[in-house]
């Protein structure tokens, strides 16, 4: 593949991990490669230095002049520069080929790829299929685990060899340029997120959909066919349709389900138990459809099931999922700072009877708040709401009501002057949850900063 990039001039938009791992493997291959970026170069001196070994790679920082793209081949849009940058229109004017780091590795993986993408679950579910990858592969084979989760995997491409396997989480914002779609896809869910990037929801679904559209009739479609966002898609799939849900498939329709507390597969026309609900450690039913979902892409692979469900039930969910951070005075912790949007915090909020102290805020993503509301008057004792979409929050919650959930509701600047109020509020065989229905974009880098932060502010209360 050295030839295809020997000379080709390629302006890398954003500088952010993505950006960074794309602009090191097309420069090792002889891309002449501009690395652009809209901060100043005073906040860029660790990743200018990360490759600083590279001579062809030069800087543009503070901006995003249109003339960079006079000299260009090619244009890659890092997961988070919106397609709405004037720059961006500019070279879709000039017909000048779009494309991303997620793009190129499929296009270049030596081995198959298998592909996860939904609204919620899709971090759980790649890093549940990448622990089973592992286990069945051979000693001499390798599964590789990255794309929006951990290192993007374009910086593997170099070791990977014909028998490895690729497990790729994907988001809409990497997928809303694709025309590659994995040998396997799966599609968890499709529900309102993101609307402040995209716009509408139907915006949102068509990116979503990319990680089906390009598939062929030897390639793997998994659908949830019990959530309206991912199953109107079944139309568009190309390959062969295996789908996911609690209820049993058509007949016909091979597809995994619950039968009372047993975890199976259909193939069709029989049967078969493959786990119980007993096996399974995480909580929440929504986690029993993560898994279900994982069942599917092991049936699709061909794997045997033996290694797959030992390797479910060891699994104890990922950092910042829900995550036990600590019992304090007979009070459960809970860090479930991936609830970037309402409906997630929504399906916290159902993995749960304990009385429940909840931390809701940070920056809102133009998403609804009313469903998540009607929950809370439901279920929660305390709410706490923190950052910036703190009013929005309160305004969707209504007027306190005496003798009504949630008895308290307390406003609070920030995330830490939240988890204080919550040691006040809460009472022993409570559960404080920071399930925060927003991005963390006001006060943090990502929601994995936000949730560090958290359990290193609950493990100092006293």
């Amino acid at each position: 593949m050295t030839q295809r990039w020997q000379g080709q001039r390629v302006l890398i938009l954003g500088a952010a991990r993505q950006g960074l791992a794309l602009a090191r493997y097309l420069a090792q291959r002889g891309a002449v490669v501009t690395l652009n970026d809209q901060r100043p170069v005073e906040h860029m001196e660790a990743a200018r230095q990360s490759l600083r070994d590279l001579p062809n790679i030069q800087w543009v920082l503070g901006g995003h002049p249109i003339s960079l793209l006079d000299q260009t081949d090619l244009v890659c849009v890092s997961g988070g520069v919106p397609l709405t940058l004037p720059i961006v229109q500019e070279a879709m004017r000039r017909s000048i080929p779009l494309s991303n780091d997620s793009q190129i590795f499929l296009e270049e993986a030596p081995c198959p790829v298998i592909g996860i993408t939904g609204s919620a679950g899709k971090t759980t579910t790649t890093t549940l299929v990448g622990k089973i990858a592992e286990r069945v592969m051979e000693p001499s084979h390798r599964a590789w685990v990255g794309g929006n989760i951990g290192t993007p995997l374009i910086s593997y491409l170099n070791e990977m060899q014909p028998h490895d396997i690729a497990v790729m989480e994907l988001s809409s914002f990497q997928l809303e340029l694709m025309t590659r779609s994995p040998h396997i896809a799966a599609i968890l869910n499709i529900t309102p997120n993101h609307l402040d990037r995209h716009g509408t929801f139907e915006a949102y679904q068509a990116a979503k959909a990319h990680i089906i559209q390009h598939q062929n009739a030897t390639d793997f479609a998994i659908l949830n066919r019990e959530d309206e966002g991912a199953w109107v898609l079944r139309d568009q799939v190309q390959g062969q349709l295996i789908t996911f849900g609690f209820k049993r498939p058509p007949r016909g329709e091979p597809g995994t389900c619950l039968e009372g507390d047993r975890l199976c597969w259909w193939d069709g026309s029989g049967l078969q138990p493959l786990l119980t609900r007993e096996d399974i450690r995480l909580r929440g039913d929504h986690n029993i459809a993560n898994i279900l979902a994982t069942l599917a892409v092991v049936m699709a692979a061909g794997w045997d099931i033996t290694p797959a469900r030992e390797v479910i039930r060891e699994f104890t969910g990922v950092p910042h999922r829900l995550e036990l951070v600590r019992i304090w005075r007979g009070i459960a912790w809970y860090n479930d700072s991936i609830a970037t949007a309402p409906e997630r915090t929504a399906a916290a909020i159902r993995a749960f009877n304990e009385p429940l102290v909840l931390l809701l805020g940070g920056r809102d993503k133009n998403l609804p708040w009313e469903e998540l509301a009607r929950l809370i008057h439901q279920r929660v004792d305390h709410v706490i709401v923190f950052g910036e979409a703190a009013e929005k929050i309160l305004h969707a919650l209504g007027p306190q009501q005496a003798g009504q959930r949630p008895y308290t509701l307390d406003h609070c600047t920030t995330l830490e002057e939240a988890v204080q109020t919550a040691a006040r509020v809460a009472e022993p065989g409570d559960v404080v949850l920071l399930s925060p229905g927003c991005t963390s974009f006001d006060a943090f880098r990502d929601f994995e900063a936000r949730g560090e932060a958290f359990r290193q502010w609950v493990k100092q209360l006293p």
